[in-house]
């Protein structure tokens, strides 16, 4: 009997990324092929891609070289957003054997079939304007939280993003095969779904053009469907696009977390208009607001960029003032790099990368203090945890309804429970 071929995956960037290599992953077991994990030897090595940053195209080429060095005779495909913005320059990496493109992303079991070892780079890219198909997906592997797929793509134009062109037009999942996902997942006996999209918030849309229905409509027919998932968190939502109607759904939910994720970039008005952002901080700050009066125990996590062009001291100022005095739990602080095919690269008054990296440092250290707050408020509190299955030295972890992550002694017959903890 001929040996079943390996297969082994590798995901860079976000969670969406994660959901898509679950089903790649699906496929290629589908299709014959043993899974590895990716520090294994295998015969096939498939890396997932984001190209949000710079320094997320510099660790394909790491691990690209770390492969060659470790099993020169395997096939390595590249795929995700990095393979469709450059894949050209991706072609150029020695060792690569196949490079797909947003559409060609799913035809995996197809493309590996006519490739082998020595031969050069194949390359099935798109054009992106052609991409307006929607494949669902969802994580695997994990009982106790699986990142769902609902949307993909972005119709926006900010002025330094490439995801609309690595992703195309916004597009989404109907809402009775999210339901139909939501079932399969439970039947797995996982315990909270993480909603996941490009541009969450604008569900409902296809090939550009919105639909009959709407993410609210998309959280209250999951807010009324029989499930035995008992935990869903909406992963990330534009400001513009987080209604008050979505924010009073989730208070008065039993299944939705009371825990937001809602991108900011910059606490200046004026850069908010130079990143062609679709919202000013009076409702950015309206929002906060509205959350924390109907729940105070609500965690509330931000984006932000610093370093753009024109980010000067007063700009920065602004964006840490702000910052420190609006209500909300933690940030995801990114340094601003120059992208290629963006608004952005072009503009003038850059920031030193070394005054960008500074900046950095000062956010994060004021996120650290805004998550200490944030626990500390909660302290002697008891709140409902899921604990994660991992044993890290002895220890487990778990996050309470509104996010906190905890410790406690590793029990394996906690793992991938619910129950009630003293912060």
């Amino acid at each position: 009997m001929e040996k079943k071929k390996s297969i082994a995956f590798h995901t860079l960037g976000c969670k969406l990324n994660y959901s898509e290599t679950s089903t790649l992953s699906k496929m290629m077991e589908q299709a014959g092929y043993d899974k590895k994990k990716f520090d294994e030897d295998a015969d096939v090595y498939v890396i997932n891609t984001c190209s949000v940053t710079e320094n997320a195209d510099k660790e394909c080429s790491q691990i690209v070289r770390k492969i060659q060095r470790q099993t020169p005779e395997a096939l390595v495909v590249i795929t995700g957003c990095y393979a469709q913005l450059k894949p050209e320059e991706i072609a150029r990496i020695p060792g690569v054997d196949l490079v797909l493109g947003a559409a060609e992303k799913f035809n995996l079991p197809h493309h590996i079939q006519s490739i082998a070892k020595g031969d050069s780079t194949k390359i099935c890219s798109c054009d992106i304007e052609s991409v307006d198909g929607f494949i669902s997906s969802y994580s695997e592997g994990d009982r106790t939280r699986t990142f769902l797929k609902v949307q993909d793509g972005c119709n926006y134009t900010c002025s330094f993003c490439t995801i609309p062109l690595a992703r195309g037009q916004s597009r989404s999942d109907s809402i009775t095969n999210v339901l139909n996902n939501i079932d399969a997942i439970a039947a797995g006996g996982c315990k909270e779904i993480v909603l996941t999209g490009i541009n969450l918030g604008d569900f409902g849309t296809l090939n550009g053009a919105k639909g009959d229905v709407n993410f609210l409509d998309l959280c209250r027919a999951i807010e009324a469907h029989d499930s035995s998932i008992e935990r869903f968190r909406i992963s990330s939502i534009e400001p513009n696009l987080l209604t008050n109607e979505i924010i009073e759904l989730v208070a008065s939910s039993k299944k939705f977390m009371p825990h937001f994720h809602i991108p900011l970039q910059s606490g200046s008005d004026a850069l908010l208009g130079k990143m062609r952002r679709r919202y000013k901080t009076d409702l950015y700050t309206e929002q906060i607001h509205h959350i924390k009066q109907l729940m105070p125990h609500c965690c509330i996590g931000v984006d932000v960029i610093v370093g753009f062009p024109g980010e000067d001291e007063g700009a920065f100022d602004e964006t840490f003032k702000y910052l420190h005095e609006l209500e909300i739990s933690y940030l995801h602080v990114f340094t601003y790099s120059e992208r290629l095919h963006t608004l952005a690269a072009s503009m003038d008054k850059a920031i030193p990368m070394n005054i960008r990296k500074n900046r950095n440092k000062i956010l994060r250290n004021l996120s650290y203090q805004k998550l200490q707050y944030f626990t500390a408020q909660h302290a002697g509190q008891q709140r409902p945890v899921l604990w994660e299955k991992h044993n890290k030295n002895g220890i487990m972890e778990g996050y309470t309804d509104n996010y906190i992550r905890l410790e406690t002694m590793y029990n394996p017959t906690l793992a991938g429970t619910i129950n009630q903890y003293t912060i």
